[in-house]
């Protein structure tokens, strides 16, 4: 739910702060926090609403969260993988017994893209790379399911 400090000039003069969110385009008032006839007025509701919206919450530090390497320079991520998905798919795969029944590693890896995401066999490529796993070629994908598999 991300709220926000609204300031909204009233009919009188006055500015109004409430906590507001938006949602799907949506704007709805939260929590009408007071109304200002000067600057420190405002200020102070202003800083009332961000105490109340962060309530309960702790605060990150994002700049002491990054990292920089010997150079000075920050890392950049150049891929990411779900393995613990992907593991517990095909444990669960080898357990119901599916690899004695069809020893194919092309195989394998389109029913599991497909029980993350029913898609197109081709599409399957597309899931395989999001979680991070080599993907076959298509015509591997073809010529894996031309032969005939029998269960």
């Amino acid at each position: 739910m991300g709220l926000f400090v609204r300031k909204v000039r009233t009919s009188s003069g006055a500015t109004a702060v409430q906590i507001a969110r938006k949602h799907r385009g949506v704007r709805t008032i939260v929590e009408h926090i007071g109304s200002a006839h000067d600057d420190a007025q405002l200020a102070a509701l202003v800083q009332t609403a961000k105490e109340r919206i962060t309530a309960g919450q702790l605060a990150f530090d994002l700049d002491a969260l990054t990292p920089t390497a010997p150079t000075g320079v920050a890392p950049t991520v150049v891929g990411s993988r779900s393995r613990v998905l992907w593991e517990l798919l095909e444990t669960t795969y080898r357990r119901i017994g599916f690899d004695t029944a069809v020893d194919d590693d092309t195989f394998m890896k389109l029913v599991l893209a497909r029980v993350v995401e029913p898609t197109s066999k081709a599409d399957t490529i597309r899931v395989l790379e999001e979680l991070g796993v080599p993907a076959p070629g298509l015509r591997t994908i073809w010529r894996t399911l031309e032969s005939p598999v029998s269960l």
